[in-house]
């Protein structure tokens, strides 16, 4: 699989859309404080976030959009992250759904040039709901029953980022038939028999909505029905572009993680160089153990950002080995992350975990970034599994 990034020339329209980003991320957080704290949806973040056209930059150049790539979007993301993550996490599941109807044309003409005119008059969110409550079995439990003229969806869907502002939702479901197929289904976010349960009341991301969000008979329109096949039955072709978006979903959830970090350090190197002990009579910053632990939250940082933004090219490349390794790496990510925050918090004490100052947010985002990663065990398995097949193959 090979892929074409946009040459030079043609790059007018992203680096021009990315050249407003330091004022939306500023906006973001001057706001994201209030979201997290009520629990509210940041509507004027993602109106920013629309206004600066960041919100359409992987819309693909055929249908008029500036065509961003992977490593485009990582960059977008990771300074969104920032300012506010769950508006980095909203942003992120729109990008990728315009991103993969790019690559796959998956969408109805008809269906996406609506989505696009939205997206013209103001922010126009989408996303994949995939995840349900209960144990996951071979088959999704969101069911799509075919009444002689449309599909009717019935089905819970869980942790869906934006629920309550989404435009579209791409869900997943089975098919009420005797041999049941496997596909996606096209649902405008306003259709009868759409209702969002207020859920969503994580320890972070709080402004990201991810309530659960309940299809009752949803009508939706046979040419609404995508990749609808039995499980298992996927050619290599489709297995590669499923492989492709997943390493897109990989790094870019990675980014708005990086983001969360930075910003954490950021607010870690202030408090470092203002606070100033009665019994010290200098900053901490002059203290060398303090410096040295700076130093590995930086060291840390800055392997996982080349290692996202390395992978990032070559997935826009079309490398097969970047695209192989994107669960790994935000795996390793989520932990550099984590640490990072951690260690910042524990170099602060007390005003670390104050709500009077961010950190303390930075560290509950931080942890529940993985609500939409998969569990470790899930990801080490199949880095094993991988190493185990490399090794079988030499002689």
């Amino acid at each position: 699989m090979t892929r074409t990034v946009p040459a030079v020339d043609d790059r007018a329209a992203v680096t021009e859309t990315l050249a407003r980003l330091p004022r939306v991320v500023d906006l973001l957080a001057a706001r994201a404080e209030e979201h997290d704290r009520d629990g509210t949806f940041p509507y004027q973040g993602v109106e920013a976030v629309h206004e600066a056209g960041l919100l359409t930059l992987t819309v693909a150049a055929r249908y008029g959009g500036p065509a961003g790539t992977l490593a485009d979007t990582v960059r977008v993301l990771a300074q969104l992250g920032r300012g506010d993550a769950s508006v980095a996490v909203l942003t992120a599941f729109t990008l990728l759904q315009h991103a993969e109807q790019a690559r796959t044309g998956a969408w109805p003409a008809a269906g996406y040039r609506r989505f696009l005119t939205e997206s013209r008059r103001g922010p126009a969110l989408v996303n994949t709901l995939r995840a349900e409550r209960g144990e996951a079995g071979p088959l999704p439990a969101t069911v799509a029953r075919w009444d002689g003229e449309a599909w009717r969806l019935t089905g819970r869907k869980a942790d869906c980022a934006g629920a309550e502002a989404l435009a579209w939702m791409a869900v997943w479901a089975r098919t009420e038939e005797q041999v049941p197929r496997v596909g996606v289904f096209l649902v405008r976010g306003d259709s009868e028999g759409v209702e969002i349960d207020p859920t969503w009341d994580q320890l972070g991301l709080r402004a990201s909505a991810g309530h659960d969000v309940l299809l009752d008979e949803v009508r939706v329109g046979p040419e609404g029905a995508l990749r609808l096949a039995a499980p298992g039955s996927a050619g290599p072709a489709e297995l590669a572009a499923a492989e492709t978006t997943r390493a897109w979903q990989d790094l870019a959830l990675a980014a708005v993680q990086l983001g969360v970090a930075r910003a954490a350090q950021e607010w870690l190197a202030r408090f470092l160089q203002q606070r100033t002990p009665a019994n010290l009579g200098e900053p901490l910053a002059a203290l060398p153990r303090y410096r040295a632990a700076l130093g590995e939250t930086e060291l840390a940082l800055i392997g996982a950002e080349e290692l996202v933004h390395g992978l990032a090219a070559g997935v826009d490349r079309g490398e097969a080995a970047a695209v192989a390794r994107t669960g790994a790496a935000q795996l390793l990510v989520d932990r550099a992350v984590t640490t990072a925050v951690q260690q910042a918090v524990a170099l602060t004490g007390n005003p670390g975990l104050s709500r009077r100052h961010p950190l303390e947010r930075y560290l509950r985002d931080a942890l529940s970034g993985r609500t939409y990663v998969p569990a470790d065990e899930i990801v080490l398995e199949a880095a094993g599994r991988a190493a185990l097949d490399r090794t079988a193959r030499r002689p």
